[in-house]
């Protein structure tokens, strides 16, 4: 397994696990259940802790991807600079998350405030993780690049014969 492989392996879980924080958050603002809190808690601290491996894996994936054919330095650059966001991001949600924890469990008057905090600033991970994967995956995948155009070609059977607007 080479740097790109990992990365491609790791980098997923940055964006997915704070998605599952929010809605088990969402879960316990519903049920009004301090454990279940406590689990998106966890689980946003899980999504800090995965953002490392996601960030020390990035350059070697890039020293890989960079000398493909067809590489786009610009895509690959921005790609990073938002992965670097990104990081950063899950690195406070994860503290959000810690202090919320503490909170919860020391049963201090601000923790429903920081319950919300971590409910809305998760949303804003959320978010920022969607771009991040998407400026990655826009790296080798051009069809889900903006520019990207559909190239109408001509529909042949097996035997080679053009079967593009003509009547049989």
């Amino acid at each position: 397994m080479n740097d790109a492989h990992f990365h491609l392996i790791v980098n997923h879980m940055p964006i997915i696990v704070p998605i599952i924080g929010l809605l088990v958050m969402i879960g316990g603002f519903i049920s009004k259940s301090e454990a279940v809190k406590r689990a998106a808690y966890f689980i946003f601290i899980l999504a800090a802790v995965c953002a490392l491996p996601a960030m020390a894996s990035g350059e070697g994936a890039e020293e890989i991807v960079e000398h493909m054919p067809g590489a786009d330095h610009h895509l690959i650059h921005e790609h990073e600079e938002m992965a670097e966001t990104l990081a950063m991001l899950c690195y406070i949600l994860g503290g959000l998350s810690l202090v919320g924890l503490w909170a919860s469990f020391k049963k201090k008057s601000f923790g429903n405030i920081v319950s919300v905090i971590v409910l809305v600033f998760s949303v804003l991970v959320i978010y920022f993780g969607y771009q991040t994967g998407t400026s990655g995956g826009e790296i080798t995948h051009e069809e889900i690049r903006a520019d990207f155009k559909v190239e109408e070609h001509e529909h042949h059977d097996h035997d080679g014969h053009d079967h593009e607007g003509h009547d049989h």
